[in-house]
């Protein structure tokens, strides 16, 4: 074989197929456990890539720290690009028109000119004026680290939003850098623009000016309230003095304005004074706590009771009042907060209809203050307030806060801390209609339930203890209907009837009918039903105009729109609701129009016009009220007593020349002049009324009281039931009217006491002179409309020949149901804070 052959390979004969397999691309490619092309370790069939564990559970739900630390940086990048592109972009601008703030202008529904709020009362004065105390006073409220602190406090401002967003209300984060920047440089206006803005300046102003400068230009912006900007006007307006002069007590007070100027104005809303002095004391126990204060010297400071308010010109009359009302109405219903709206510039247009506010005036001037005499110590004491609604929208027609807003500063209107006595009671009988309520022995309550009336009489069904309220003058009516126990204001029925509804129930329908659910001494107890609670004039009318309109209720409002720089400004809806069923408040207007015809309120006829309403008076008659209303037309007359030098309430006994004063004398006649002349022109309307169930179906009296003793109970049983079931049901009609008529003379003059057939005189029926004057007017007069109309009903007209004969001697006991029913009703008890 030469060199150039080659020898040829052996065969190979058939080949064996390769083991093929595709690449597994999510096995690790190297490392002593990598698969070979044929599934060996490591062979030369090539390695596999190491699979990653896959998470599982809740592991796969958290991001992996690359992505978070990358959102991070990403975040920082873009926060400290912001801030730098921040404070590059904001500068320092110069003061705003805050510092020159406008007047505020205000119209009448008409757009006549109600008033403008005047000029801004500013004087400013340096830190090295105003005594170290009292600038620790203003720390000690405001920011308690301003010295040691930076120009904002992000946390706080986070805290802040938070508490916000949560609900717990909108709470302040700001240091003092950054309220002086909102006072002096920006505005008010709650707007992150505004924010941001207010941040970057704060950051540039503490750099630039000192501590001190912030300070003094802070104390020298800020809103005390009464119309004063900077500590100087403060020191003025509520002590007279000179910043200079004020007392480490005086400064504390001062400083407790700036976190509500007006609310905690103890002058104006004497109501408030509770939250001022907690606010005044959290002030002292800061600088305690800072070491700016002795506590020696804490514990002998007293409350520096600030001085009478002193009106701006142009406020006189019942403007002061109207203005004061309508911003209180915009800032407590954060519509405009009130350092925003102190800074002027605003048109605002009410709801108060000139001619009627002049017409109220009028009414008020006629029937109280020209009856004023400076002979009777007891005239000095008089004020008056009253409100007027529509009760179809809502909208505050009317309102009268006092004599002269220039003369005395207090909106007698707004003010709460008067007690609103019996005209409390229809909320209770409303209440009773809304939650379907029975008596302590299963009868369902309406206007012709039969109540015990005693005096003194123990509420039954009540665990919190004995409570047994006296009637005025300490008369008992014995058993009486609901109707007839309003009619004369009886409180021991409305207390029981307040246990058997549940004071709780009551104390919600009241709220519901529009009183504030904060209103003082409204309490869940029996003596609910007779008007503790101090509720406002403003407040007790959106109640009755909730009755009024059949139980609708809108919010009211005093604004009709309110524009700035050609802008509107967006007010709440007014959208009513039920508040309670239209029988509810139907049958309970049927009730009152009883007490204008023939009960404590008839002096409210004079409107001429068909109308509804309760009279009430405060404990030792330190207020006196009525609240009524026609068809369209709510209002509330109160006439109240406080000495004009102290403010303290006082009794208005002899006031006016009148031995006693309550709600059917002036405060109802001064209603009725009201709406006569303010309805003037307009047709007068009936009550459209849809009555509960059963409201005019007589209810089986219960059995006679066990406390009420014999002399008390009003002849026999047999008789007292005849005379109830045929007086409410046949003599509802004409024992109501001529039996009124008939009774007050016969009853009265004459002795005819129950009219029970066998309420002779062995029953207790007679007494010499046929009682006449005992139970002719005890028994006769508050029997008359419940058991007194029987046969002397709309059949017989109450005459003498079915309603009973005149008594004399023991021969009182006549027929059953007595035309002499309604005997005394000129002669009306009112209880300790009835009508």
């Amino acid at each position: 074989m030469s060199d150039d052959e080659q020898p040829e390979p052996p065969h190979p004969g058939p080949r064996t197929p390769r083991n093929w397999a595709p690449r597994d691309l999510t096995a690790a490619p190297f490392g002593p456990g990598a698969a070979t092309a044929t599934g060996g370790a490591g062979g030369p069939g090539g390695a596999g890539r190491q699979q990653r564990p896959k998470r599982t559970g809740w592991r796969r739900f958290v991001p992996r720290w690359r992505l978070v630390l990358g959102l991070f940086l990403l975040c920082a990048l873009l926060l400290i690009g912001g801030f730098l592109a921040g404070y590059m972009l904001v500068s320092i601008p110069p003061a705003n028109a805050g510092a020159t703030a406008q007047s505020n202008v205000f119209l009448y529904a008409d757009g006549t000119q109600l008033a403008s709020d005047g000029e801004v009362n500013r004087e400013n004065v340096s830190l090295a004026q105003i005594p170290l105390n009292v600038q620790h006073a203003v720390l000690a409220a405001e920011d308690r680290d301003f010295y040691s602190e930076r120009a904002v406090d992000p946390k706080a401002m986070v805290r802040a939003a938070w508490n916000t967003l949560t609900g717990k209300g909108t709470q302040g984060g700001s240091t003092i850098t950054q309220q002086y920047v909102k006072n002096y440089y920006l505005g008010q206006e709650q707007t992150v623009t505004r924010k941001v803005k207010e941040f970057f300046i704060a950051i540039k102003l503490n750099r630039e000016e000192t501590k001190e400068d912030i300070l003094a230009g802070y104390l020298n912006t800020s809103y005390f309230g009464r119309n004063a900007y900077g500590i100087q006007a403060a020191s003025q307006a509520y002590y007279s003095k000179d910043v200079e002069k004020l007392t480490t007590a005086e400064g504390a007070y001062l400083a407790s304005l700036l976190n509500s100027p007006s609310a905690y104005d103890v002058i104006a809303h004497p109501q408030n004074k509770p939250q001022a002095l907690a606010r005044w004391n959290y002030v002292l126990d800061g600088m305690v706590k800072k070491k700016w204060l002795g506590p020696a010297e804490r514990a002998a400071t007293t409350f520096p009771t600030p001085g009478k308010v002193k009106p701006r010109a142009g406020l006189g009359g019942q403007r002061g009042y109207l203005v004061e009302a309508v911003k209180d109405y915009l800032t407590s219903n954060k519509i405009i907060d009130e350092n925003t709206l102190a800074t002027g510039g605003y048109r605002i247009t009410t709801t108060i209809q000139q001619d009627k506010e002049n017409a109220f005036v009028k009414a008020v001037d006629d029937k109280v203050n020209s009856k004023l005499s400076a002979d009777r110590k007891a005239d000095r004491n008089v004020r008056v307030g009253g409100a007027s609604i529509d009760p179809a929208t809502g909208k505050v027609l009317a309102m009268y806060g006092g004599i002269d807003y220039t003369k005395q500063y207090v909106n007698n209107a707004t003010r709460r801390d008067f007690q609103v006595g019996s005209t409390f009671k229809p909320f209770v009988f409303t209440s009773a209609v809304v939650n379907g309520s029975k008596t302590q022995d299963g009868r369902t309550i309406t206007p012709n339930t039969v109540y015990d009336g005693t005096n003194k009489r123990p509420v039954q069904g009540w665990n919190g203890g004995t409570y047994a309220p006296a009637n005025e003058d300490d008369a008992s009516y014995g058993l009486i209907t609901v109707r007839t126990a309003t009619d004369k204001s009886v409180n021991a029925v409305y207390a029981q009837m307040a246990v058997d509804v549940g004071p709780a129930r009551v104390k919600q329908t009241s709220i519901d009918l529009g009183l504030p659910a904060d209103t003082p001494d409204l309490t869940a107890t029996p003596s609910i039903a007779l008007g503790p609670a101090t509720a406002s004039v403003l407040d007790m009318t959106q109640a009755y105009a909730t009755l009024a309109g059949h139980g609708q209720h809108g919010t009211y409002t005093m604004v009709e729109s309110v524009t700035k720089d050609g802008e509107k400004t967006e007010l709440p809806s007014q959208d009513s609701k039920q508040a309670v069923s239209r029988e509810a408040a139907d049958t309970t207007t049927s009730i009152l129009q009883s007490v204008v015809e023939g009960g404590t309120g008839t002096a409210a006829q004079g409107a001429g016009r068909p109308a509804a309403g309760k009279t009430g008076t405060a404990e030792q008659d330190k207020a006196a009220w009525f609240a009524g209303y026609t068809p369209d037309l709510a209002t509330v007359v109160a006439v109240m007593g406080a000495d004009p030098d102290t403010a303290v309430q006082q009794p208005l006994y002899g006031a006016l020349g009148v031995p006693r004063m309550n709600g059917g004398g002036p405060p109802a006649e001064v209603w009725a002049q009201y709406t006569k002349d303010a309805l003037q022109g307009s047709e007068p309307k009936d009550f459209d009324l849809e009555l509960q169930d059963g409201a005019n179906i007589p209810v089986e009296p219960p059995n006679p009281n066990p406390f009420q003793s014999p002399s008390q109970q009003p002849g026999s049983n047999a008789g007292q039931t005849q005379g109830q079931d045929q007086g409410q049901n046949g003599g509802q009609t004409g024992g109501r009217n001529q039996g009124q008529t008939q009774g007050q003379n016969q009853g009265q003059t004459q002795g005819q006491t129950q009219g029970q057939t066998q309420g002779g005189a062995d029953n207790g029926g007679g007494t010499t002179n046929g009682g006449g004057q005992t139970q002719g007017q005890t028994q006769g007069q508050t029997q008359g409309q419940t058991q007194g109309q029987t046969q002397g009903g709309a059949a017989n007209g109450g005459g003498t020949d079915n309603g009973g004969t005149p008594g004399n001697g023991t021969d009182t006991g006549t027929t059953a149901g007595t035309g002499g029913a309604t005997a005394g009703v000129g002669n009306r008890s009112r209880g300790p804070r009835g009508g």
